[in-house]
């Protein structure tokens, strides 16, 4: 971990105002993924994984003959074009394809007439799954792994998949010193069926911090609490009155309840669905956070407030002036999930080697 990335102090102390959310307040760890080179032994989001040579890489063995072909592209095209955006937006000099890109293109060029020649796999064919985050107890203490493990790997399809139109995740806990020999080459899918299931290679910056929840998993009374605006004024809050009286509400879930992004730990983001209790089909207790796959670092308007300190200048001149050619600040990732929301990773809090689940949210 070379860099470090801080979520500015919340505006309002809540816990100050409402003394009752206290002991609501949960544990969370943003992890600030921002693009760059990780290694295999260092925690990452879409880096290399510390994948034992000796073992099988995960294929998804569903159908995917319902995806539409018109929207599938190679890996390498991907990565090509988002190579090629990002010089146009860094020299803003219009310039075209320069000798290195040319020869990535012909070397895509080759490869792709070389499978054409072959033909496309099946639509049944397993698809080699795609690395979404590795993360090391080290460097993410929140996380529940089973008794000797310390290092948790997620993959996905990249493809959608009915009856949620999400990709199907797998999720592996291991122990980093029983790997000895690494997969140099993982297998990569032929083709992902929405370029926001390629995600960039990123580096971690982890935060600790404290989360409450979001309005929606508020009891009632606690609801009818939050939405009561003599309250926040009787507490001597400064905020603009003007612009927050009429929906209290909003102001907490915006500022002060879950932060947006990547994390591990914390509350539920809720906002597409009212909440939607997980229960673990083992043993039927319910399932609890582990990881949030976020297509947004933060929200635009009022949401870049949980854009970092070190950010905080890039995130205003993006909600003011906008951003072009896919290089938004607030998605290094490059991932989107449904229709820019985040997926949940749930696990069981009984025994983490239970089956997770998956939610888009």
């Amino acid at each position: 971990m070379v860099f470090v990335r801080t979520t500015p102090p919340r505006p309002v102390d809540v816990t100050a105002v409402f003394p009752e959310l206290a002991p609501l307040a949960r544990p969370a760890i943003r992890l600030h993924p921002r693009p760059g080179a990780p290694s295999a032994g260092e925690s990452s989001v879409g880096g290399p994984l510390l994948w034992p040579a000796e073992e099988p890489w995960p294929h998804c063995e569903a159908s995917h003959l319902h995806v539409d072909s018109g929207f599938r592209q190679p890996p390498a095209e991907v990565r090509l074009k988002r190579r090629m955006q990002a010089r146009w937006h860094r020299d803003h000099n219009g310039q075209g394809t320069t000798p290195e890109e040319a020869a990535v293109k012909e070397r895509n060029a080759a490869m792709l007439a070389e499978r054409f020649a072959v033909g496309p796999p099946p639509a049944d064919c397993p698809v080699p799954m795609l690395p979404v985050s590795q993360l090391y107890l080290r460097d993410i203490p929140l996380l529940r792994p089973p008794a000797q493990a310390d290092l948790l790997q997620v993959l996905w399809c990249p493809y959608d998949h009915d009856p949620h139109h999400k990709p199907s995740t797998a999720m592996f806990w291991r122990s980093a010193a029983e790997v000895v020999d690494i997969l140099a080459t993982p297998p990569e899918p032929y083709e992902v069926n929405d370029d926001g299931y390629l995600l960039e290679p990123c580096v971690l910056a982890p935060e600790a911090i404290t989360e409450y929840p979001n309005s929606l998993d508020l009891s009632p009374q606690m609801l009818r609490m939050v939405e009561d605006w003599s309250r926040w004024q009787a507490a001597g809050v400064d905020v603009d009155s003007s612009e927050h009286a009429d929906c209290p509400r909003d102001f907490y879930d915006v500022h002060l309840a879950d932060a947006p992004g990547w994390k591990v730990g914390g509350w539920p983001p809720w906002g597409r669905t009212d909440p939607n209790p997980r229960y673990c089909t083992v043993c039927d207790v319910q399932m609890v956070p582990l990881l949030t796959i976020a297509s947004y670092e933060w929200d635009g308007g009022e949401g870049h407030s949980w854009a970092p300190h070190e950010e905080q200048a890039a995130a205003y001149a993006a909600n003011t002036t906008g951003h072009c050619c896919g290089q938004d600040p607030s998605q290094p990732t490059k991932v989107e999930v449904g229709s820019t929301d985040n997926m949940q990773i749930y696990i069981c809090p009984t025994s983490p080697e239970h089956p997770h689940t998956d939610l888009i949210q």
